[in-house]
């Protein structure tokens, strides 16, 4: 007896965690991760510039609140994709193309996630907070997503949505927007060029499977490209300094966002410059190797800046 329930436990456990990586493949879990701790930078710079508290009621209503929004949107996304999805070989196997999950569960689930989320953060945290959310998802869901299909502009309108966390996290903390706010969700702004262009690049014949419009994809020689790679990490350096020059931060954060910066703007330039011998400069090594980049910029940009931060 004992060994039949064993051998059934086992498949049903194994069931279990299967569903609950759908879920997280649904909800996009690890950028959803991401989202929250940008957003509780804002929240940190907040809070000390206001004098309350880093870790507060109010910071676990407003992340949580912020939580649930985007893993509701990146559900309502999947949907919105399922089909292209299906046709990518970087998304074939997410919950839906590969129909372990029907739309209409995903659909329920996002709905109740977008929405349940903003209507907590406006009974918690603050309405500011939970319009400003409300409004990030709405943007993502109903313009980025269709201008995919149409034109590579989605990818600048998509940073819109996609810089908002911190300032996000600013308003629930201080239930208004000032300067420090705009800063953050300048620099999360401007990043995202490099960052999703290198994406873009590194993965433009599945793009072009799935009738995504990214610049690589309606421009495949490149130039168009690594030009905007460039343009925007080289703006993004005198942006990442502003911190410190509105007393946000310390010369601490100066030195070394200016270096992360530099090497930044160096893989960027990596693109495009002849000089330094990069004849097969838009190749998919030169484009994962500013992907990688980009992710190590972010997260220690803003370690720096939370370390070095100024009542």
């Amino acid at each position: 007896m004992n060994t039949v329930t064993a051998a059934v436990s086992v498949p049903r456990g194994s069931q279990v965690l299967r569903r609950l990586g759908d879920y997280a493949q649904l909800t996009k879990a690890r950028i959803t991760t991401l989202i929250v701790l940008t957003a509780w930078c804002g929240f940190f710079f907040a809070a000390r510039q206001s004098g309350l508290p880093a870790v507060s009621w109010s910071l676990l209503h407003g992340l949580l609140g912020i939580a649930l929004v985007a893993s509701g949107t990146a559900a309502l996304n999947e949907v919105m994709e399922r089909d292209a999805d299906g046709k990518m070989r970087r998304t074939a196997s997410r919950p839906l193309p590969a129909r372990r999950m029907s739309p209409v569960h995903a659909t329920v689930v996002g709905a109740l996630l977008t929405i349940g989320g903003s209507l907590y953060l406006v009974a918690f945290a603050n309405p500011l907070t939970g319009l400003l959310t409300f409004l990030t998802s709405v943007v993502y869901l109903l313009i980025y997503t269709p201008l995919k299909r149409i034109s590579p502009i989605c990818v600048a309108v998509g940073a819109v949505p996609g810089a908002m966390p911190g300032l996000l996290g600013w308003t629930a903390a201080r239930n208004r927007l000032d300067w420090g706010a705009l800063v953050l969700f300048a620099i999360v702004f401007l990043w995202q060029f490099p960052h999703f262009l290198a994406i873009a690049w590194i993965y433009r014949e599945d793009y072009a499977r799935g009738a995504i419009r990214m610049l690589p994809v309606v421009e495949p020689d490149g130039q168009s490209t690594a030009l905007r790679i460039v343009l925007y990490s080289l703006a993004l350096l005198p942006v990442s300094l502003l911190p410190t020059l509105m007393g946000m931060t310390g010369k601490l954060y100066l030195g070394g966002a200016a270096l992360l910066g530099f090497v930044l703007l160096f893989f960027a330039v990596r693109m495009i410059a002849p000089g330094l011998g990069l004849v097969e400069s838009r190749s998919r090594v030169r484009a994962r190797q500013l992907f990688q980049c980009s992710i190590v910029y972010l997260p220690l940009l803003f370690a720096l800046m939370t370390s070095d931060a100024v009542r």
